[in-house]
């Protein structure tokens, strides 16, 4: 078998991804398919680290914009990303992958508090390690906590996983003659307005110069061809732009 491209990769997921077809809540199949996917790229050797959104149970943005207290809007969203965080580590334990969740905020009943060099230490084991409750502070989303995980325990790029093949020049569903950019600077994702990740998120990678992939999470295999190198969705980073 080829060598992976990365040594350590931290996943971010959506919460919405979980849904399947379904307009909110988890969807097992969806779940299982995940975990199926990161139990192959953990049995190729390669060291994995996952954040999980909470948008398909509570959205802390959308919970303000309703009248709410914006931080106690986003606490319950941080809430909402724990329970998806421990359905995720309920399917990959039942496939036998050892997983721990380590919270922002700390419950001790049900995940571990986030310190980083045992999670450091849990993927040097070979353990996935899932990170819940976004930074554990209101007012950033759990993409700026994927972008701070990722530096914090030194991954060698970010994946960002999503329901299109990558980043697009327009909306491809919107317009046909739209076309998908092979790779992107930060800059021109900031300059662009480019709906990559939050602008928080992609400056921490501009500043730490933590390589980005964003591709297409319903294409079975995808996860495992990012992780050998192929040439898959759209690489963000402190390289020219082209066009693929």
């Amino acid at each position: 078998m080829a060598t992976p491209k990365y040594h350590r990769i931290l996943l971010k997921l959506s919460g919405e991804a979980l849904m399947g077809e379904g307009k909110y809540g988890i969807d097992t199949n969806v779940l299982a398919q995940i975990a199926s996917e990161v139990k192959d790229v953990v049995d190729a050797g390669v060291e994995v680290a996952l954040v999980i959104g909470g948008g398909n149970i509570f959205r802390g943005v959308s919970g303000a914009a309703k009248g709410m207290d914006r931080s106690s809007a986003d606490y319950m969203g941080m809430l909402a990303t724990v329970i998806n965080s421990l359905a995720l580590q309920d399917a990959l334990e039942k496939i036998d992958v050892s997983t721990r969740v380590q919270s922002a905020i700390e419950m001790r009943q049900v995940a571990e508090p986030y310190i980083r060099r045992r999670a450091s230490r849990h993927l040097e084991k070979h353990r996935v390690v899932i990170f819940a409750a976004g930074t554990g502070n209101p007012f950033f989303t759990t993409d700026t906590a994927a972008a701070l995980r990722a530096m914090e325990i030194r991954a060698d790029v970010m994946l960002k996983a999503t329901k299109v093949d990558g980043v697009y020049t327009a909306d491809p569903v919107k317009d046909p003659s739209a076309r998908r950019y092979a790779t992107l600077s930060y800059m021109d994702v900031l300059q662009k307005e480019l709906k990559v990740m939050d602008a928080t998120a992609v400056s921490l990678c501009m500043d730490n110069d933590m390589p980005l992939v964003v591709f297409d999470l319903t294409t079975p295999g995808n996860v495992m061809r990012v992780v050998m190198g192929e040439d898959v969705g759209t690489l963000v980073g402190k390289i020219p732009t082209k066009i693929a």
